[in-house]
């Protein structure tokens, strides 16, 4: 699980759009401008990159490397 400094759980990947920080729920603030994980939100490949990601917490974290 990764969690912003706003205390924030973060689901970087399918364009923003599974993340509570994107800025579309009223009851958690937009992480986006200091996510550390916003190429994964805006890259069209997020899913041939995420098999090849070495972030362990991430909850799309593919363990079939």
């Amino acid at each position: 699980m990764l969690i912003d400094i706003t205390g924030t759980e973060l689901t970087p990947g399918n364009f923003g759009k599974d993340c509570l920080g994107n800025g579309t729920y009223e009851d958690q603030e937009c992480c986006c401008d200091e996510c550390d994980y916003m190429l994964c939100c805006i890259d069209e490949n997020w899913e041939k990159v995420c098999i090849s990601c070495k972030e362990m917490n991430c909850p799309r974290k593919s363990f079939s490397i």
